[in-house]
C-alpha cells in the first residue's frame, strides 16, 4: 500500500515550493530577500528593511481567513473578529528583529485595543513553551498561533501578500483584507500606529 505523506510533510513542501518561488523571481527582478536567501548568513532568518506597503481599498481583492491554536492551547479564527483591525505579526523567539519591536507592538495593541484592533502573532518556528517564555520576558499579551507543524497560516496568506521576511506585519482592514504591509522590523512605531488608526477610520 502506497502511504501518503503526512499533513507536516505536505504543508513543508508546499512553503518550500512558495520560498522557492520568491526565490526565482529575485533571480529575474533583483530582489534583496532573494539575495539573502541565496546568499546565507547564519543568523536564522530573511530580513527585510522595514519597508512599507499600503494597498490601496479597490486593489485588496478578498478576505484571507486564517485559525490556529495559540501558544495557549486557545484556538483563533479570524472570522470570529470581523469587524476589526486585525494585525498579523509573523515572528519567533530567535529572531533578534522580532525581539526588538516586541515592546512597540504590544504597547500598540495597549492603544488601540479598545478601538477595535485586534493583536495576533503567527509564530513560525517555536514551540508553544518557547513562546509563552518570549511572551513572559517582554510583556506580550497578544496571543500567537504557533504555525510551525502545519504552516497554514503562512499558506493562507502566500498567494496574496506572502511574508517574506521575520518578521513582517500585516494590517488587515474591518472586511479582512490586507490593508497595509511593514517587511522586516518595525523602524517607528508610529508607523504602525499611523496604519492601524487610518485603516480603523476607513468606512465599513
Amino acid at each position: 500500500m502506497r502511504r501518503r505523506p503526512s499533513a507536516r510533510l505536505r504543508a513543508s513542501v508546499a512553503i518550500g515550493i512558495a520560498l522557492a518561488a520568491v526565490v526565482s523571481l529575485g533571480a529575474c527582478t533583483n530582489d534583496p530577500l532573494a539575495d539573502q536567501y541565496r546568499a546565507g548568513s547564519g543568523k536564522g532568518y530573511v530580513a527585510g528593511d522595514g519597508t512599507v506597503t499600503e494597498i490601496d481599498v479597490e486593489d485588496r481583492g478578498g478576505a484571507i481567513d486564517f485559525s490556529g491554536t495559540t501558544e495557549s492551547g486557545d484556538e483563533f479564527d479570524s472570522t470570529e473578529h470581523a469587524g476589526d483591525v486585525l494585525v498579523v505579526n509573523f515572528w519567533y523567539a530567535g529572531c533578534a528583529p522580532c525581539r526588538a519591536e516586541a515592546a512597540d507592538l504590544e504597547s500598540i495593541n495597549q492603544e488601540f485595543g479598545d478601538d477595535g484592533a485586534t493583536f495576533v502573532g503567527v509564530n513560525v518556528r517555536d514551540q508553544p513553551a518557547q513562546a509563552q517564555a518570549f511572551d513572559e520576558k517582554y510583556g506580550v499579551t497578544y496571543p500567537s498561533i504557533m504555525d510551525l507543524e502545519s504552516g497554514a497560516v503562512q499558506l493562507a496568506f502566500a498567494g496574496k501578500v506572502p511574508a517574506n521576511a521575520v518578521p513582517t506585519t500585516l494590517v488587515l482592514d474591518k472586511q479582512g483584507r490586507v490593508a497595509a504591509r511593514i517587511l522586516g522590523q518595525l523602524q517607528s512605531k508610529s508607523i504602525l500606529e499611523t496604519l492601524v488608526r487610518d485603516t480603523l477610520a476607513e468606512s465599513d
